[in-house]
């Protein structure tokens, strides 16, 4: 493999692992056997074990907004319809076998100091999604899109929370139903009137 595969294939590995076992139960070692690589070969990319987990957080973070929008783009043209698919891209998150949890709380709760680069890297992913919300909430001309962002946002978390307790889709679908809610009763701009209510087009089939 070239370097850079090389690199791609590790942070791969440790996220898997990280997602698995967590940030301190997974060591150096069950990563490089994981991978197949020598133990050389992963200093030689990362130099410690913080910068790993700090490369794969960068990795997912980007993984995870561009396939979100791509997801909303795909599905939604309306701009509140793009708010309420982003809980349609949640459903096909928690419904993934390998779904355990948010994997950047999981970052944040085992590194709890503020001031750490990984409790900081996990807090930026956050900020750059409620950013994402704000953006949508900006183009669906919503009165207020820095709350709605916000609010949008911890109908998100929670739903997550619930997933991983009961390993069931139905949090993401419900917080879809209250996020709906939640927009049809806001105010929009006046040419943002007149336009079909923010829970007409239908969610993802249950099952």
């Amino acid at each position: 493999m070239r370097r850079s595969e090389i690199r791609d294939h590790l942070l791969d590995t440790a996220l898997r692992l990280f997602n698995q076992h967590g940030y301190h139960a997974t060591g150096i070692d069950l990563i490089i056997a994981e991978a197949g690589v020598a133990k050389t070969t992963l200093y030689r990319h990362f130099e410690t074990k913080e910068d790993l987990i700090l490369a794969a957080l960068e990795r997912r973070d980007e993984g995870d907004r561009n396939a979100m929008r791509a997801f909303v783009e795909q599905h939604a043209s309306d701009p509140v319809e793009r708010l309420l698919v982003t809980f349609d891209f949640l459903e096909t998150t928690v419904r993934d076998k390998q779904f355990r949890g948010c994997i950047f709380v999981s970052a944040a709760g085992e590194h709890k100091d503020a001031a750490h680069a990984v409790f900081r890297a996990a807090l930026m992913h956050k900020r750059l999604v409620i950013a994402y919300f704000e953006e949508l909430a900006h183009a669906a001309r919503f009165a207020e899109p820095k709350r709605i962002a916000t609010e949008i946002n911890l109908l998100h978390e929670g739903a997550m929370a619930v997933a991983q307790m009961t390993r069931i889709a139905e949090p993401a679908r419900q917080a879809r139903r209250m996020a709906g809610q939640l927009l049809a009763a806001e105010e929009r701009s006046p040419s943002a009137r007149g336009r079909r209510p923010a829970n007409a087009k239908p969610h993802l089939a249950q099952g």
